[in-house]
């Protein structure tokens, strides 16, 4: 009986994740086109000075196998430190695990660059959502799940301001 309800509660995860949002099972996709060139959106993701100027203080390389820590100012959930392994870093593919402070939970985050015409578009995949337990998915997903509408918003202001400044 205790085996059936842990079963039933994970399809029930899966179902409710489902249902959020156009994904399939524990990954969030955020797409965005921008009109810059693809070299701006790659410095401006992979280069701690400017990961740290629009989304989150950075010591970071784009260097496979690196071991990388995001840290933020303390906030209502508590999240604060974010680390992680870098596993590629070819233009323009950047991906890297990612593990909230405390929690030893892996999940993965993929930027991916293509030039097209007038600009480039960009596509984010976190992936493995799944991996935490119960109903700390569902709320992981929904943190998750805002916090990259965020981020796409900081990094889109960001790089107006960048071209404002020139």
């Amino acid at each position: 009986m205790h085996v059936k309800y842990i079963t039933l509660n994970l399809a029930t995860i899966k179902l409710r994740i489902n249902q959020k949002t156009s994904i399939m099972k524990d990954r969030i996709i955020k797409e965005k086109l921008f009109n810059h060139p693809i070299e701006k959106i790659w410095n401006a993701i992979s280069k701690a000075e400017e990961i740290s100027s629009w989304f989150i203080k950075a010591d970071f390389k784009a260097e496979k196998d690196y071991q990388y820590t995001f840290t933020s100012e303390p906030n209502e959930k508590g999240c604060t430190t974010i680390n992680g392994i870098v596993k590629e870093a070819n233009p323009y593919v950047l991906a890297y695990t990612w593990i909230v402070a405390d929690t030893n939970i892996e999940t993965t985050v993929t930027w991916t660059l293509e030039a097209i015409q007038g600009g480039t578009k960009l596509k984010l995949e976190h992936s493995g959502i799944s991996s935490y337990a119960g109903d700390t998915a569902i709320a992981m997903f929904e943190s998750f799940n805002g916090g990259w509408d965020n981020c796409i918003n900081g990094l889109t202001n960001y790089l107006k301001q960048e071209v404002n400044a020139r």
